[in-house]
């Protein structure tokens, strides 16, 4: 059985010292090494931006996307080959600007992958602009006189959206962001799953001090039940979404490839797809 250190490779990454993303990666491998995985087992895609490159510093089968196309191309490659373990990764500009049709749609279809994102509430790749996850006031180089947009909320996007699996993780707790990133590669069905992944570089307000002192720990209180979606969402609510913790799961819902009607158990990737003479003659028959 492999362990985590299987799962890194002799690419050293090139984030900022002190960058969330290093602890999101490093989760990564410990939670795919706990959960009996192999690398050959494993394929992560990635977007753009600087949580972009994790997908080249992971020892597993890598895909690095278009900008905010990463679950398009996780979907397709969980249909063609359901014996793999997907997991898609991204920043919030990729996921919650131009990706976010896709993640809404990747949400409802429930296809059975893992999906992370590392939210630093600013692009940071390309030198600190406002993200859709900045605050109304944040100043950078694309807002000096501070941002008049509202900051989007993707948990209850996500929770309206119908999703089966909503977790948010702070990247300075380790083995609480391990965990729960095993709880989503063991659920069926489409997993969420928000880091907050603070830019050392450009984001000098949400820093790791400001997360320690604003975040609340859902694990801490014994009366929340993640199995009630109201209760989530008047939590994410009245905390402004900073919380950690399973905010909400639902085992009950299907997955995507359990409605397919006939999706065999031998994945596609593994079927013979050569089509006899007569056959290809035929349909060749039909459209001429």
């Amino acid at each position: 059985m492999a362990t985590f250190k299987e799962f890194r490779n002799k690419v050293k990454p090139n984030w900022c010292p002190g960058c969330g993303d290093f602890s999101v990666l490093a989760a990564m491998q410990r939670a795919f090494a706990n959960q009996g995985l192999e690398p050959e087992d494993v394929v992560l895609v990635s977007g753009i931006g600087c949580s972009g490159r994790i997908s080249g510093y992971m020892n597993a089968y890598g895909f690095h996307g278009i900008h905010g196309r990463a679950l398009p191309i996780a979907q397709g490659l969980k249909l063609a080959n359901r014996d793999l373990t997907v997991v898609a990764a991204g920043g919030d500009g990729d996921g919650f600007a131009i990706g976010l049709g896709h993640t809404i749609h990747a949400i409802r279809r429930n296809v059975d992958i893992t999906y992370i994102v590392m939210d630093n509430q600013v692009y940071g790749l390309t030198k600190g602009q406002t993200s859709p996850r900045s605050d109304m006031g944040f100043k950078t180089k694309s807002t000096p006189k501070g941002s008049i947009e509202a900051t989007i909320a993707p948990l209850e996007m996500a929770l309206t959206a119908g999703a089966g699996f909503v977790a948010q993780a702070f990247s300075s707790d380790l083995k609480q962001m391990t965990r729960l990133i095993e709880e989503g590669l063991k659920h069926k069905g489409f997993s969420l799953i928000n880091v907050y992944s603070p830019c050392v570089t450009y984001n000098k307000i949400n820093t790791y001090d400001w997360f320690k002192e604003h975040l609340t720990n859902l694990e801490e209180d014994a009366a929340y039940d993640p199995s009630n979606r109201m209760a989530a969402m008047q939590k994410l609510m009245e905390t402004g979404g900073l919380v950690t913790g399973l905010i909400y799961q639902n085992k009950e819902r299907k997955s995507y490839e359990e409605l397919i009607p006939g999706f065999k158990e031998t994945p596609l990737a593994k079927q013979d797809t050569k089509l006899p003479k007569e056959a290809f003659d035929q349909l060749v028959a039909e459209f001429a």
